[in-house]
């Protein structure tokens, strides 16, 4: 493990910094203490600070010596998710029902001290754009940032994220080339027959009939219409429907999730579904509506830039802790729209103490704070790499 020495005078700081931001959680769009906090610290380590993008987001500037016209960014992200923290610690969160349940308090504090660091060093000859956006979690900060001119206002060639993942052991790192994390769509089937006595179903046209043959027959897409070697996940997650114990309701509502990775996959699945969900509907001579959302694309590494992530966390822990071929998860991230503007690499940074660690959404989890130099030591190595005088060569 090869901390570097700049970020390890900052180690007790970066804690203070990430137990401060734990405590104070705020969800998306609303993480104006939070995003208030960044930008303090920001024009405390002398940097140029932009706010409002987003609503909530942040930017800081450095520019590098020599006035090199070459730019990259590094991106974290800020906001909490409505969890009820169970986690024990002395800093849990003071806003009931508010937590810091998925690491966002500990990715924004190694950019702050990664962004610390090389504003003391001033050595970088190009510039970096720390990027910290509102509302990963569910409502798209990332796409919103993007469509608000992100890349425009801040030019640069390529764009890094990160992620702590508690299932990957402390000290490591993985990331790959295409896709590593799948695109996140949802879905709502709203189901109408005709009401009746529970006692005479003959009298109205049961959709709990349909509830329960549609769930079925959705799990049929991934087993009969993909390719074995392609990937998909549908999940139905919720079924409302019914006020009591003797009355067949007239409507019931399906909600859930779709996972892909391909373009075409995610395609093929909506189709199939609107095709199901109309034919048991006529089955059973009720109405249907299908309601399809896509909400995140697929996360897709670009060769490149992957590369030299590789090569910065090999760097801090050594070729035997990179993983470059994980397996795929089907989580989402909206870091995706920045990749589908922009070529650029997003890591996972591994943070689990064994089987026992709680992972990310739980309401025992807590970054671990051993993590910090880590991860704010692999922000610093992939700049100066990027960005030292013709290392690496730009993009054409």
């Amino acid at each position: 493990m090869k901390i570097l020495p700049e970020i390890d005078v900052l180690v007790a700081e970066m804690k203070e910094w990430r137990h401060h931001i734990h405590a104070h959680p705020e969800t998306a769009f609303e993480e104006t203490g939070t995003s208030a906090f960044v930008a303090e610290k920001l024009r405390a380590f002398g940097l140029e600070v932009h706010t409002g993008m987003a609503k909530t987001g942040v930017v800081g500037v450095l520019r590098g010596n020599g006035g090199g016209g070459d730019a990259i960014g590094l991106r974290a992200d800020l906001d909490a998710l409505h969890v009820l923290e169970r986690s024990g610690v002395p800093y849990a969160s003071r806003n009931e029902g508010k937590m810091h349940a998925c690491g966002h308090d500990g990715h924004t504090t190694m950019l702050l001290g990664a962004a610390k660091a090389l504003a003391g060093k001033k050595s970088c000859g190009g510039t970096v754009y720390f990027i910290f956006q509102p509302a990963e979690e569910n409502e798209g900060g990332g796409r919103v940032m993007v469509e608000e001119g992100l890349f425009d206002k801040f030019p640069m060639r390529a764009v890094y994220g990160m992620h702590n993942w508690p299932r990957k052991p402390l000290g490591s790192f993985a990331m790959r080339v295409g896709p590593l994390m799948g695109a996140y769509d949802i879905f709502e089937i709203v189901v109408t027959g005709k009401g009746a006595h529970a006692a005479m179903p003959y009298t109205g046209k049961d959709p709990m009939l349909f509830v329960a043959h549609v769930i079925n027959a959705l799990q049929t897409i991934v087993s009969r219409n993909l390719h074995p070697l392609d990937a998909g996940v549908v999940s139905v997650t919720q079924v409302h429907g019914g006020d009591t114990w003797n009355v067949i309701p007239q409507e019931v509502v399906l909600r859930g999730t779709v996972r892909t990775f391909k373009r075409e996959v995610q395609d093929l699945i909506e189709q199939r579904m609107r095709a199901i969900v109309a034919g048991v509907a006529a089955t059973f001579e009720m109405s249907a509506t299908l309601r399809y959302e896509r909400r995140y694309p697929a996360l897709v590494n670009a060769e490149a830039e992957t590369q030299h992530a590789v090569t910065a966390a090999t760097a801090i822990v050594g070729a035997d802790n990179v993983d470059t071929d994980p397996m795929p998860e089907m989580g989402s991230e909206d870091f995706a729209f920045m990749l589908q503007a922009k070529p650029g690499c997003y890591v996972w940074l591994g943070a689990g103490r064994g089987p026992d660690t709680p992972n990310i959404h739980s309401p025992h989890y807590d970054f671990d704070d051993d993590a910090l130099a880590i991860g704010a030591s692999y922000w610093v190595t992939l700049a100066e790499q990027q960005l030292s005088a013709g290392v690496p060569p730009k993009r054409s």
